[in-house]
């Protein structure tokens, strides 16, 4: 079976969103994968120094067959640093995964098909 991580902020650590709607948004995501046969988990982090650790740690947990990145990490410009960190730390505890972007929540399921 294929085996995917979906990493983004946890939408309650980041000020001004729907923390619950959005949640439920990625749970629903999260479901979708199983019905397609593939593996995943979801990492979501809050946008802090804690991000890190939690992220090598979510990577270092098994052999992932791709990473998909949501659009939170990587969309606003103030993220980039934070985006250009994740990036890395996937390079860097990952190198056997690909690398997939979803556009909203709710597309992670198609990033990650592209790449398995």
């Amino acid at each position: 079976m294929a085996t995917a991580l979906i990493l983004g902020f946890d939408p309650h650590t980041v000020p001004g969103m729907d923390g619950d709607g959005l949640r439920a948004v990625l749970d629903a995501e999260l479901a979708r994968f199983a019905d397609h046969g593939i593996d995943a988990e979801m990492a979501l982090v809050a946008p802090d120094e804690t991000a890190g650790p939690a992220i090598t740690a979510a990577l270092a947990d098994r052999d992932w067959d791709v990473v998909v990145i949501g659009g939170g990490i990587r969309k606003p410009e103030p993220a980039l640093p934070f985006f250009e960190l994740v990036v890395n730390l996937v390079r860097r505890h990952a190198p056997q995964a690909a690398i997939a972007f979803n556009t909203s929540g709710s597309d992670s399921v198609e990033a990650a098909q592209r790449w398995l």
